[in-house]
Order: structure tokens, then sequence, then C-alpha cells
């Protein structure tokens, strides 16, 4: 996850260094991997000045070529051939000046020189807009404002943004921190804890109104469950075209590319909050929506116009002819805003976790949106968001708001009761802390403090924290705040030796394993994991007895393997596709199996033999690999 430095500061006023910041950051359980630079125009337009064109005449030796003087503002003009039509004088321009380091189109670097053009000199380079980053068009050189004073930086012309951006080695748990809005709450607790008091700025919602009721689209919820939360509002009269500048610098600092400013709105709520959000043609829309599953079989053509077949469970939104968007995952090609849309339907919702990620997994999609809502977003924010993306709709693309806004919430999602045991915190975490300093952590995380008594605190836990939900995670949560480095350890370690037969096992191994190894095997590891058609090939293997995974990460890892033999052969296959025939390889490996009588696991120790006995030398040929090989390793001598 990629969180923008300047984007975090509009909800937390700091002035620490990045590093610091990252550090910090990272204690709280939020790894910061890497901290790279972002500049909106690559290079920040470095060593390209304001220059004043006092003269342009034809070049002697080339008729599109022209020979410039030009004022850089220390008082000594320099010559530079120029091969722009449009060049004159008395015009102010971007001058590349020697040195400076410009970029083409693909990225690679090129420095500016001193050098010769047909035998007149050139000392710099008279720029176009596309050759230092600020725009597309090469029809001539940019001609800047005349009220410029030649030498100023136009870096500080356009306003060039320096950010730095965190790389963010996000756990699975923690989908609260989704977003620069979550991210911004935790580093606000790390803070306070740190005697930093600083407030959470949260975007304003309250210019949020009605303008008029004139576009009102119905909207009803067939499967509350897999929809436990539907909003919606319509805005009417808007403008697709590019995003401004600064929408477009926030999207690529973390990476996405602008596409247009309505769906740039979405994509930075997304980001901004973590809400998905997502933007129908009004226009496309027959009659009321629906939010519902469709036939098993039932087609349906995505953005990126591939056509899936929908399965039962699959959430839907539908019009009255037909599915419109894949609920959470994807949007239909038929439904999308595109350059001719003037009036939308805007759409901000909760969906069940496991049926996103049912949905996302089933159709091979992984989007910005499946990726939040299978993990669980904030049902509380939800009308928020729409709010917050209905008004930078309007100021970005112009428009109404043209009816109500929707919330169909006919089940709330509570917050969470958590009774927190003040023995067991200092138990666990090996250290007693005050009541006070638990108190200040809790009230930094939202966790609201109920009740005190002398045993420990009744709290409620907010909706949006899905990871915590038992006193452990509480406990978890005060630690990593108060800081792992600050927890007192001493110095004397103590151990127990066990002298368990639950040991007698890998004793055994290890005596078996040693004598492998010396008679040149080496030990291997396969995944249990494997494909279900192996049982095909062997009539030793039953289909039936196959224990299959209830979330497979892939249809080649869906089942859990009767028999160590293909691990073993994909391991062969790999080496010997990579030159490596001769090999001797042993695994202590488990095979899993669904017999009538219940799941069963068994041990096995498996030898595999490939190629040649011994590497080929002046004193050996040559000698293939085969059953008595084998038999002669495992069998003792008759002198033993």
């Amino acid at each position: 996850m990629k969180i923008s430095y300047n984007w975090l500061k509009q909800f937390i006023k700091i002035d620490w260094k990045s590093d610091e910041t990252a550090a910090l950051l990272t204690d709280l359980g939020l790894e910061v991997e890497v901290v790279e630079k972002y500049q909106s125009v690559k290079g920040g337009l470095e060593g390209i000045v304001v220059g004043h064109v006092l003269t342009c005449v034809q070049h002697p030796n080339a008729d599109r070529l022209k020979v410039t003087t030009v004022d850089l503002g220390d008082g000594i003009p320099v010559q530079i051939v120029c091969g722009a039509s449009n060049v004159a004088v008395g015009q102010k321009v971007p001058v590349a000046t020697i040195g400076s380091t410009l970029y083409d189109k693909d990225g690679n670097a090129f420095v500016i020189k001193k050098g010769k053009i047909r035998d007149e000199e050139s000392h710099g380079m008279i720029c176009a807009e596309d050759e230092i980053g600020l725009g597309t068009s090469h029809d001539g050189i940019m001609v800047l404002d005349a009220n410029l004073k030649p030498g100023t930086s136009v870096a500080k012309v356009f306003k060039i943004e320096n950010d730095e951006i965190f790389e963010i080695g996000l756990t699975p748990n923690r989908a609260d921190a989704m977003s620069h809005l979550g991210t911004a709450r935790d580093l606000r607790a790390g803070l306070i804890q740190s005697g930093v008091n600083v407030e959470l700025i949260t975007p304003s919602v309250s210019n949020f109104r009605i303008d008029k009721r004139t576009l009102k689209i119905d909207v009803k919820v067939e499967n509350g469950k897999l929809a436990p939360r539907y909003c919606g509002v319509t805005i009417s009269g808007i403008t697709v075209k590019p995003s401004p500048e600064w929408l477009q610098n926030r999207l690529k600092s973390i990476g996405l590319n602008p596409k247009n400013n309505i769906v740039d709105v979405t994509n930075y709520v997304l980001h901004e909050l973590g809400q998905p959000l997502h933007a129908f043609d009004a226009s496309k829309i027959n009659g009321k929506i629906l939010v519902k599953t469709m036939p098993a079989g039932t087609k349906f053509t995505t953005l990126d116009e591939v056509e899936r077949t929908l399965h039962e469970e699959d959430l839907m939104i539908c019009d009255e002819k037909g599915p419109m968007c894949i609920a959470g995952v994807f949007g239909g090609k038929n439904s999308g805003v595109s350059e001719s849309t003037t009036n939308i339907f805007l759409e901000s919702a909760y969906f069940n976790p496991v049926s996103v990620r049912k949905t996302a997994k089933r159709h091979g999609l992984s989007t910005d949106a499946s990726f939040r809502f299978e993990r669980g977003i904030d049902p509380t924010i939800t009308e928020f968001a729409l709010k917050r993306a209905a008004l930078l709709i309007q100021e970005v693309a112009g428009g109404e708001i043209t009816s109500d806004v929707i919330d169909i919430y006919p089940k709330k999602i509570e917050d969470f009761p958590v009774f927190l045991n003040f023995a067991k915190t200092a138990r666990l975490i090996g250290q007693e802390l005050s009541k006070e300093i638990i108190k200040k952590i809790l009230a930094s995380l939202d966790i609201k403090v109920n009740s005190v008594t002398d045993a420990g605190l009744g709290l409620t836990i907010p909706a949006y924290r899905v990871d915590v939900q038992r006193e452990i995670d509480v406990i978890e949560e005060i630690l990593r705040v108060y800081g792992y480095n600050n927890i007192n350890f001493t110095k004397k370690l103590n151990a127990t030796v066990s002298n368990s037969a639950r040991t007698e096992d890998y004793k055994l191994q290890n005596i078996i394993g040693n004598q492998l190894n010396s008679l040149g095997f080496h030990e291997m590891m396969a995944n249990s994991l494997t494909s279900p058609e192996y049982v095909s090939l062997t009539e030793m293997l039953k289909e039936e007895h196959n224990v299959t995974m209830l979330n497979p990460l892939s249809a080649d890892l869906s089942t859990m393997r009767q028999s160590l033999l293909f691990s073993g052969l994909e391991a062969i296959s790999y080496n010997i596709n990579r030159r490596n025939s001769d090999l001797k390889l042993f695994e202590f490996g488990k095979s899993y199996h669904n017999f009538d009588t219940g799941y069963e696991e068994q041990k096995h120790l498996t030898l595999f033999l490939s190629g040649d006995r011994n590497a080929e030398n002046w004193t050996n040929a040559q000698k293939p690999t085969d059953f008595f090989c084998l038999k002669a390793m495992l069998m003792p001598s008759s002198r033993d």
C-alpha cells in the first residue's frame, strides 16, 4: 500500500522528517518497507529557468533552424540554436541550461551539454512542453507569461510538487488502515503516546445540500445479507473531462493513472477514506436499481470487455433489464461513465466481505475495491464518503445534487463490547502499565471506556476495527501503541528442557536424515497442497478420498496430497528442466485422506533418485541410477 506524506499531512499537521514518521509507523505495526521520492514532474524541472529571447535570426546552414540569443537573468546572454517555428524575439521561454537533465517520453534521462549544431554553438535548449513534462504538445516551444523575470526557476512558476511516498507492507488483518485516514488514525495514536498532541483533521461535508429533486432513481436491495448497507445519490449536469492538476498529482503519487474527473474522484475518496465508490451513467439505468444475485450461467461483460459467466451467489448491481456491475468487484462495460455522460448515480455501499472475496476469486479479479471490501471496510462511513465524493465531483465537474441521499441500512452494524482485565494485561505484556496510560492509549484508538472497576475496563470497540474483537486483541493494541521497545526485560533467561515422547519421532528423523545425507541425499520440503487431477494418474489413489480446501489459493493448490510421489516428481521435473538431472532427494512428510471414518494423516519417508549414480570423471564411467542402486543404499551389507 502506498501512502503520500503530503496527503497524510492533510489529516495530521506534522513537521517530522519522513524517516522519523516511517520509523513510528513501523513501530505501530504499519511496516514502512521503503520511502520513495516523488515529483509531479520527473526531475522537478531542476536547472530549467525562464529565458528572454533577445534576438532570433535564420541559421546560416539550415533552413529549419534559428539562432537565438537568450537572457537567462545573469546579465550574460547565451546563444541557443532552436528548431521551433514559433520562436520569436521578446518571448519568455523555458530554457534547459547546461548540465540540466531532461527525460524523454519513456523516462530515459539525457543531459543538456554545450555543443555545435551545423557549426553554430548552442548553450542550452529552449523547450516544448512535452520535453519538460508539462504537457504532451510538441507543436513548438512553450511561451511563458511575459511578466516573468528572466532567470526565475520554472519549477516555481508551475509549482512542482515534491512528495515522499511510504510503501507500507500492510498485514491482512489491518483493514482499518487501508487508506490515508486509517494510517493517520494510527499515526495520531503513536504521536500522542510520544508526547505530541495532534488533532485528526477529517474532510468536511457540511456544504453538502440537495439543489433540486429532479432525478430520482429508486433502489431495492433484495439480498440484505450480502449488502447490509447501500447508499446512493444522483448528480446532474456534470462535464466529464480531465481532472485538475492537484487531483492528478495525488493519484499519480501513489501509482494510479488518472482517467477522468469522475473516476478520479471515486479513486481519490477510496484511497483517502477507504470507502470504495462506483459511478453509473444515469441515462443507462433502466428503471430502478436492484441489488441482488442472478441465476447461474448469466452472461455479463465487465469493463475490461471480458464476458464472464455469473455464479448464483455473485451479488450484482442490476437495473430492470439486467446486471450493470459485480458488486464490490468490477463495473460493467455498458453502464460506466463516458465522455458523453452528463448525469450520474453515485453508489457507496458496505458489502459482505466473504461474498466479495468469493466472487473476486471465482472470476480471477482483484481490484482496489475488492481488496478493501473482502477485508472489511468501515460500515459507519458509507454516507459520509458518498457526500465527500459528491462535493468533490461538483468541484471538479460541476453539476447539481438532484436527489435525496438513499441510505438502505435495515440492521445497523453495532460497535461491540469487550472487557479488559488489568491483571491479564500486565501478565501478557510482561509489565504493569498504569490505568491512566491504558485509558489514554485506548482513547487515542477511538476505543470508548464505558466503565472502570478495580479489575478492569468495560470497552466499546468501533465497528471499523474488524481485527479487534477479543480481550487479547485489545491488549495487542495497547502494546503496539505503548511500544514494544519500551517494555522492560530482565537479564535472566528462564528455560525448561523437555523429555517428552513427542520428540521421539524427530530424533528418529534426524538419525535417518543424517544417514541419508552421508549417502549423498538432500532433504526436500514440498507443499502439502497439490492438484486434484493427480489422483487420476494412478489406481492407488481415489478421488473420493481427496481433502479439498474451502477457499483455495488456486485450482492447482486446492487439494491436500494423498501421496508424496507427485510433489517429488514436480521437484525432479523442475531440476531437470534446469539441467540438474543427477538427483538424490528425500522428504519426511504427511499424506491426507478423507475416509468414511473421518480425516486421516499418515507420515511417510520418500526417496527419489534420477540421473547418474556419480559425477563423471576419468576413473568412472557414467552409470544410470536404477532400483538396485537404491536397494544397495537401503539394505545393510553382509559384513554389518
